[in-house]
């Protein structure tokens, strides 16, 4: 494809209010999600997600475009020239797609790479330090021992791996923060439960995800791997977790109960659970990695949003649009 005359943007940008309906534009994207599906005429159609670092979008490209057949032959995670007219659908973008092309990795610069790989919006660094200070605190030698043993396995799929697909801190280094930030609040409100093992509470919440650093794969986008579908983050965790506290030689009271935080922190059977939590220790990590997954998912409303905007788009994992626009500096 050609070069385009107009300048690139990026989601945000298309999103803005003042970019109105019907403006040209490019961008460089990643193909997140492609599905090819028939209409009720018998004609195939492409329904995509494309995104980068500041937001996505959805859209569809029906097999009269010219982009389709570009398109339909991209593999997930593929990086994309589009350009297009902007539209929207109910309420949402949902860009006319007019030319599309793949990109190769090498034509990329490092600039425009990170522009496409939307992180953690704390340091990663701090993060990580932050994550061994944590285990440090573990009171209990051979627990302690336990959960630095499973982090030191995964290495650095762990400090990059995102926490989820879509739902909450889908980024990269997503699960290092949604884990060090479940163990700040947890910190903050061990002293109001004292029936919870501090010791014990805090290590099923820095292993309780530890699956998902098997569980996903991909670079530019996110997508499970083999394992991951084939088993799932709560049983790959809970294998991590029975690994190391056989070979540490942990207790089988703290063993059995560490495991049963990792099989029921998803809080629900039909959220992924595969028991009901059942420990004062369980129910205590169920409750904040929901409070925590939620609020991660209002945080990254919040940053998506644009000014002018009164409500977010409708948050899938709250079922609902948010109310972004900020107060208004207090009188008082």
């Amino acid at each position: 494809m050609p070069e385009s005359t107009t300048p690139l943007s990026a989601v945000r940008d298309l999103k803005a209010p003042e970019s109105g309906g019907g403006r040209p534009f490019a961008a460089i994207l990643v193909l997140r999600k492609l599905a090819i599906k028939t209409a009720s005429n018998g004609n195939p159609f492409l329904s995509l997600e494309l995104g980068d670092r500041t937001g996505s979008f959805t859209c569809t490209v029906f097999n009269d475009n010219p982009a389709f057949e570009t398109l339909r032959g991209a593999a997930e995670g593929a990086v994309v020239r589009v350009e297009g007219k902007t539209d929207s659908y109910q309420g949402r973008l949902s860009p006319k797609l007019t030319r599309a092309a793949i990109q190769a990795a090498e034509e990329l610069s490092a600039a425009q790479v990170e522009n496409l790989v939307e992180s953690s919006f704390e340091d990663p660094a701090a993060l990580w330090k932050e994550c061994g200070a944590l285990i440090d605190a573990i009171g209990h030698p051979v627990l302690r021992t336990v959960v630095r043993s499973v982090l030191e396995e995964l290495g650095d799929s762990f400090r990059t791996a995102p926490a989820a697909v879509t739902m909450h801190h889908a980024y990269r280094h997503g699960l290092l923060e949604h884990t060090v930030r479940m163990a700040r609040d947890a910190r903050a409100l061990l002293p109001l439960y004292r029936e919870v093992d501090p010791d014990l509470a805090l290590a099923g919440i820095l292993l309780h995800d530890a699956g998902k650093a098997i569980e996903y794969e991909g670079t530019l986008s996110t997508r499970r791997s083999r394992r991951g579908l084939l088993q799932g983050h709560v049983v790959l965790g809970y294998q991590l977790v029975r690994k190391a506290a056989l070979k540490a030689s942990l207790d089988p009271e703290r063993t059995e109960r560490l495991e049963h935080i990792i099989l029921s922190h998803q809080g629900e059977l039909a959220w992924g659970a595969a028991v009901l939590a059942a420990t004062p220790e369980a129910v205590f990590v169920s409750m904040i990695d929901n409070l925590d997954a939620r609020m991660g998912m209002v945080q990254q409303a919040l940053r998506r949003s644009v000014p002018a905007d009164d409500f977010s788009e409708r948050v899938l994992g709250l079922n609902t649009q948010l109310l972004v626009r900020r107060l208004p500096p207090s009188d008082v």
